[in-house]
């Protein structure tokens, strides 16, 4: 019996939706001891720079001179005000000495709900290496045993602390220690915590808290450590000890002036977008620096703040022989559609040899933009003379000596469609939907009915004249409301079209299925947006999103009048069974599973887990494995990394099945004729739904979670962040396995439901269209 689809409204929060683990450092500081936290902040940032965490500053009284200190050495500050009060009953007087305030006060950390791993640390420490193994760390409450007292109590100054232990309960434990003094307070003040855990912590290497006392004598501190603790009563900011020189001699590496410490992150690598931003804008508005200007630009290009780099490129000298500089003004102009300004720029970096393939490039991108084909071929040719294996020069080359299809049908008899039309060896998903779109209008997806305009190509003038001169608009195939992947300055989303060119299409506008596809940590440019999606949901006369998530994310942007002109219409690949003319299910499917697993914007995938997630999966292929052969499903090309990844990491070989070489019918085929799929990309879940194979999502976008609420199947997902992600996967992938065909069926149920909704808004698209 078939149920009916009844979504509850869903939370939008990308963090809620896709499990990724938030990472906080925390400390106690107060003024005494505000030179030690400065420093502490440089070293964190100089041995570190790829990192960047919320830094939570518990204090109970600093200045506003000190917070403004703090926050210009880090950009995501989180002041916390300690209630002294809440300890009184059994600090007994000792609240003016700093140790066991803090004691007290750190222990306010446990009180922490919005994180899901805390690390503290002590204002006298200075990090000086890598501090990657305690970010990837999941379980328990992990710290240094104490060094001069034995393994049984932790020592002072580090914790890394997981969400178990940030709980009503351990904090219920801490008072009750502290209230029946179950505990001596010694000068390591971790009385309380040693009293409650009793031994029960992971124990870290000495490395990561590598206290002072061990250097005695003037010994060298060790090429390993990690992070020194300066503990015992002299301070190096308070003039030191005797017998520590070459300690106190590395915490003075980091007792840097504003402008020095500016110049020494800008000169490390890998630097992080949030610090880089932080500490390059205030150097390059100082010094006029080019080299760090073009930095701080191509970080800000990469995170889709492309007027930003404008901004910052524009208000420097850039000399006419700095190649590199002036093709990354040339991009951020492109990027916001100023494109003559773009093209100068970019002309002048192809004087530069280094950096000429890469410029012709993007003027061939600029070109076909235009509608300029044979402008796009000479500037790609001209990136491949320079350097043949540049694949950006070949795409485009490839793209602009492309024969377009010719138009079969009179243009009475058309629907104009945009769409993003994928390249021969782009995205599989992509490269399907557009012919899946079509189908949902009827069968014949050919120039007979269909009149191409290609959602990254200027929408001009001419381009108006030919899409007003056919029955009607669909604007649908693929998630277009996203801000980078072609990105422009006329619509700040995927379509590039200007206000006044969508303003004047006087024919029915049917937005069809499209997703609004912004990653944990994207942000569009507010207002540019905004404003054109108001115009696109004014003009429409069918407004359909293809799940319920994407339907609150856009109404969120709206005017409330016109929020009920937002429907939903799912994606047409999730009932192309129902669409395919001729379809029959197979008789016979393989015994394989597929896995897809996708690497575009890695970092806002997993955050700091991948290693995590890699061995999981290993985990889960070997178990499936012995049960049912596993292969690799590539969407794209970069999605080939998970077989070359496992072979490396854990001595797994998987055979790699190219998707992204596979015509429409190919893709089709292939999932509906295996037993289940394990995707990461939206469509290695939607493609298989729809063709009736069932489905496990490892969850790393909302939209995945966004569609398995829809079709009421959340089970039929699981984070990339799930601490037992290889057991979940394991007993939920032999489960499908186990119990096929009921499993089918359950596609076929919920397939059912999204179909109804399909023929309800196909009938109200025929009268909009008349026909």
């Amino acid at each position: 019996m078939t149920t009916t689809l009844s979504p509850a409204v869903p939370d939008t929060s990308a963090q809620a939706l896709t499990g990724k683990r938030r990472i906080a450092f925390a400390s106690f500081v107060d003024e005494n001891y505000l030179p030690g936290f400065l420093v502490l902040l440089r070293s964190l940032a100089l041995s570190n720079p790829g990192v960047c965490e919320d830094f939570i500053v518990l204090h109970d009284d600093l200045k506003p001179s000190s917070i403004a200190r703090i926050r210009a050495l880090h950009p995501r500050i989180v002041l916390r005000r300690v209630d002294a009060g809440h300890y009184d009953s059994y600090v007994k007087g000792d609240q003016d000495n700093y140790l066991v305030r803090k004691a007290y006060f750190i222990l306010d950390v446990f009180r922490t709900r919005d994180y899901d791993t805390v690390i503290t640390l002590d204002t006298d420490m200075v990090v000086l290496g890598d501090l990657g193994e305690l970010l990837e760390l999941r379980e328990g409450l992990a710290a240094v045993p104490q060094f001069f007292y034995g393994q049984h109590k932790l020592n002072s100054g580090l914790l890394v602390i997981q969400r178990e232990y940030l709980s009503d309960e351990f904090c219920a434990k801490i008072d009750q220690a502290g209230r029946t003094g179950a505990y001596e307070l010694d000068k390591h003040d971790q009385g309380i915590l040693n009293a409650v855990l009793d031994g029960d912590f992971v124990r870290l290497d000495t490395r990561y808290n590598f206290v002072k006392r061990r250097l005695s004598g003037d010994l060298p501190v060790p090429d390993d450590t990690a992070i020194l603790h300066f503990t015992g009563r002299h301070k190096p900011w308070q003039g030191g000890e005797a017998g520590y020189a070459q300690a106190e001699e590395r915490w003075r590496e980091f007792v840097l002036g504003d402008a020095e410490f500016h110049a020494a992150y800008l000169a490390k690598g890998g630097l992080h977008h949030d610090l880089l931003v932080h500490f390059g804008t205030p150097h390059v508005r100082r010094t006029g620096d080019v080299e760090a200007a073009r930095k701080l630009a191509a970080a800000h290009i990469a995170a889709g703040e492309y007027q930003d780099a404008v901004d910052i490129l524009s208000g420097v000298r850039i000399p006419l022989d700095e190649a590199w500089p002036h093709e990354i003004l040339g991009h951020a102009l492109l990027s916001v559609s100023r494109y003559e300004e773009a093209r100068t720029q970019l002309l002048m970096a192809t004087a530069a040899p280094n950096r000429a393939a890469t410029a012709y490039s993007r003027l061939a991108q600029l070109a076909w933009v235009h509608g300029d084909n044979t402008e796009a071929l000479k500037y790609a040719t001209a990136g491949l003379t320079v350097d043949p294996t540049h694949r950006s020069s070949r795409l485009w080359a490839q793209r602009s000596a492309a024969v377009p299809a010719q138009e079969q049908g009179a243009a009475e008899d058309q629907l104009a469609h945009v769409a993003f039309y994928m390249d021969r060896q782009g995205n599989a998903g992509d490269k399907l939907l557009p012919e899946t779109v079509r189908l949902a209008f009827g069968a014949d997806t050919t120039s007979r009915r269909w009149h191409s305009v290609h959602a990254h190509r200027l929408f001009d003038q001419a381009a108006l004249e030919r899409v007003n001169a056919r029955r009607g608009l669909v604007i649908g195939g693929g998630g277009l409301f996203i801000p980078d992947t072609m990105p422009n300055g006329n619509s700040a989303w995927q379509w590039n079209v200007p206000d006044e060119h969508l303003g004047a299409v006087d024919v029915p506008i049917m937005v069809f299925a499209v997703g609004f596809n912004a990653f944990d940590g994207q942000s569009y440019r507010a207002r540019r947006f905004n404003e054109s999606l108001r115009l696109l949901v004014e003009k429409s006369s069918f407004f359909g999103l293809r799940n319920h998530g994407s339907i609150a994310k856009v109404r969120s942007l709206l005017p409330p009048e016109l929020h009920d002109k937002v429907v939903f219409q799912p994606c047409p690949t999730t009932v192309m069974r129902r669409l395919l003319p001729g379809w029959t299910d197979p008789a016979h499917r393989a015994d394989t599973v597929l896995l897809n697993a996708a690497y575009d914007r890695a970092g806002l995938r997993f955050g700091h887990d991948y290693a995590h997630f890699l061995g999981e999966i290993a985990k889960a292929v070997r178990v499936i494995g012995a049960h049912t052969e596993v292969r690799c499903v590539a969407h794209s090309l970069d999605d080939e990394r998970i077989a070359f990844d496992l072979r490396r990491e854990h001595g797994i070989s998987l055979p790699v099945i190219p998707m992204y070489d596979f015509d429409n019918d190919a893709i089709r085929e292939t999932y509906a004729r295996t037993r289940l799929v394990i995707g990461m990309r939206g469509h290695a879940g939607m493609i298989p739904f729809g063709v009736g194979t069932p489905v496990i999502s490892l969850i790393s976008h909302p939209k995945m979670a966004y569609f398995l609420r829809d079709i009421e199947r959340p089970e039929w997902g699981v984070s990339v962040h799930e601490r037992d992600l290889g057991a979940v996967l394991t007993e939920r992938a032999l489960d499908i396995l186990d119990h096929h065909d009921r499993t089918v069926a359950d596609v076929h149920d919920r397939q059912e439901q999204l179909w109804k909704v399909t023929q309800d808004n196909a009938a109200r698209i025929r009268t909009i269209l008349g026909r």
